[in-house]
């Protein structure tokens, strides 16, 4: 073959792979830009309730409206029960779907062994996190509130939002774990370590900031549920509160809170928003804004708890 005719030909598959690669990125260019646009959208539609809704129910943000219970006058209601009622249901919730979120994902990331049964689990968790809220709230109806005897009641539901998030969780301390390095259990294996000490000084240290993220975000999703909370019976106006957690006499802890009737911030903005007057929609806003600030918040704690921890391990 003739020099001339060689260049020829490398000058034509030169050609060809500059067209591919313009091609290439002309694709990349159009695909970065549909998802700045998409990004935008989103952040826009967001954006545009939360001012309307924040321009509707600041001025209604005061002292008295965090400390006084709803009322039949829009002017003299508050939330007091419902915050209340959101935080105790809250910690029922963290203290039940945490320790067994967090352990189902230790055992089956790193003590469960390869089988069609465990299969068949993983197959469900992954499934059941995108099960309706609404299935979780007729499963507790029947289980906890007629089934257990635990009525219509905080710990009612603080367990079926611990349900709800339950999944949530294994997956993201599954997740976690299996960032982290082989490398590490091998390290720790060859110096002598057992299964349980590696797990305990290595794997859940590591993963800590993932998991926390996940526990977290699933909290943050539960507290904003309403659908499980109104099938289990939750009130839509109370005016007292629950017995407090602690006391001054012994045993100092009480636990009569956890049978008490309750409500929660979304139920409350469900019976404000279902009245005509206008005054009553301004109070939904002001606790659709304080619940939208406790979401954010708890997602700015994830993110820095991550940032810290992760900023603390040391490889």
């Amino acid at each position: 073959m003739k020099p001339t005719k060689k260049r020829t030909m490398a000058t034509e598959d030169l050609r060809r792979i500059r067209v591919v690669i313009a091609r290439g990125r002309r694709w990349d260019l159009i695909f970065g830009v549909c998802g700045v646009l998409a990004l935008m959208l989103g952040m826009l539609t967001f954006v545009t309730l939360f001012l309307d809704m924040a321009i509707t129910g600041i001025p209604r943000l005061d002292a008295e409206f965090f400390t006084s219970f709803p009322s039949r006058h829009a002017e003299r209601a508050g939330i007091l029960s419902a915050w209340v009622g959101s935080v105790l249901v809250m910690v029922v919730t963290a203290a039940v779907a945490v320790p067994l979120g967090v352990g189902a994902g230790i055992y089956l990331e790193e003590y469960a062994r390869k089988h069609w049964i465990n299969d068949v689990i993983e197959i469900n968790i992954t499934n059941l996190a995108g099960v309706p809220s609404i299935v979780y709230g007729l499963l507790a109806l029947s289980l906890f509130v007629y089934g257990f005897g635990f009525g219509q009641s905080i710990l009612s539901a603080g367990l079926t939002l611990a349900l709800l998030i339950l999944p949530v969780v294994i997956v993201a301390t599954r997740e976690a774990i299996r960032a982290i390095p082989q490398t590490i259990r091998e390290a720790s294996y060859a110096l002598g370590a057992s299964k349980w000490q590696t797990v305990r000084d290595h794997i859940v240290p590591y993963s800590m900031p993932g998991i926390l993220t996940g526990v977290i975000i699933g909290l943050a999703r539960a507290i904003g549920e309403t659908a499980p909370i109104i099938t289990i019976g939750a009130l839509t106006f109370i005016a007292f509160l629950p017995a407090a957690p602690f006391s001054a006499d012994a045993p100092f802890v009480n636990f009569e809170w956890l049978s008490s009737p309750f409500t929660v911030m979304p139920i409350q903005m469900f019976n404000w928003t279902s009245r005509p007057q206008a005054a009553f929609h301004a109070n939904a806003a002001a606790a659709g804004f304080v619940l939208v600030v406790m979401t954010l918040a708890m997602n700015a704690l994830a993110i820095w708890l991550r940032y810290r921890l992760r900023k603390n391990i040391k490889w």
